[in-house]
């Protein structure tokens, strides 16, 4: 009877956890032919000349989407490259040398940043943190470094690195919390033995801690990635919104997502909403392009650390 029951369950199991991965291909198909039919104008009258575009004007209904493309990938720079070595070094802290105390306390805290809606960061970066940015800090890096092109301009507060600096603040707890975990999971026997070879903190962390946890450390690298890349609010307070191209970090800019939150609602004619569709369409597809590197590399890096161990 017991045998029956299994025979049962077995293929309802099977074809419940098919359809639920099947309802997930049909729901990115359907967005995508979606974005595509919504594009079309667009893509009929810019071509792939769209992307390579800095001309953005609704007056003359020309539009490119390079400014936007190339705010979108500036401001996920900056974010990652402060958000990762920080996400490291704060996990690290909780897993090796924190009390536990201490280390529940400020994981806690961590957890609580993440709950944190973006339009809140928003807010606070564009009534507070933007004039803090503009009295103290830019005009200190442009005194530091008066020949580097990034660091010219008045110092407005707002621009490309207010919005890295509120995105890598918006994804740190999240490759933080990840990688804690991930760092929890190796084994204390392997660690143990370590030490009892002679070796410090700092060889275990390095030789035992890091490698044995790289995996999950890069699938958290790319799951801020994803959160930054296609953040909206926070990041629509704080860049500036200009279509325009500058190597100034000071200036104004924008995003794929603070564009289409910006004139969606004002594109009454019907190239101006294909071009904002474009931008979609767009976007959609270097999250595509972001989500097969980061499977490429999660398998290479497998593949090393299966060859070294």
């Amino acid at each position: 009877m017991l045998k029956q029951k299994n025979n049962m369950f077995d293929p309802l199991f099977r074809w419940t956890t098919l359809g639920g991965s099947l309802v997930v291909l049909v729901l990115v198909a359907g967005i995508l032919l979606t974005l595509i039919n919504g594009a079309l104008p667009s893509l009929e009258k810019f071509g792939v000349g769209f992307l390579f575009s800095q001309e953005w004007n609704p007056a003359i209904n020309e539009y490119g989407a390079l400014s936007s493309v190339y705010g979108t990938l500036v401001s996920t720079l900056i974010a990652m490259l402060i958000a990762v070595p920080l996400s490291l070094v704060i996990a690290l802290f909780l897993v090796e040398l924190a009390p536990p105390g201490i280390s529940r306390v400020v994981g806690g805290a961590i957890e609580l940043l993440a709950a944190i809606p973006s339009i809140i960061y928003g807010m606070w970066g564009l009534f507070v943190f933007a004039p803090f940015l503009a009295d103290h800090v830019q005009p200190k890096l442009a005194a530091i470094a008066p020949g580097l092109p990034f660091f010219t301009g008045p110092p407005m507060g707002i621009g490309m690195l207010s919005a890295g600096i509120i995105l890598a603040l918006m994804i740190l707890p999240f490759i933080t919390s990840v990688t804690r975990d991930v760092f929890q999971m190796v084994p204390s026997v392997v660690k143990e033995s370590a030490y009892g070879m002679g070796s410090t903190t700092w060889e275990v962390t390095r030789k035992v801690t890091v490698p044995y946890g790289i995996q999950g450390v890069v699938g958290a690298c790319f799951l801020g990635l994803g959160r930054a890349i296609g953040e909206t609010m926070a990041v629509t307070f704080v860049i500036g919104n200009s279509h325009e191209i500058s190597a100034s970090l000071f200036s104004a800019a924008n995003s794929i997502a603070s564009t289409l939150a910006n004139e969606f609602t004002e594109a009454a004619d019907d190239v101006y909403l294909a071009a904002l569709i474009e931008l979609g369409l767009v976007l959609f597809g270097v999250t595509l392009v972001l989500q097969i590197i980061a499977r490429w590399w999660l398998r290479r890096t497998a593949k090393k650390m299966g060859a070294v161990r």
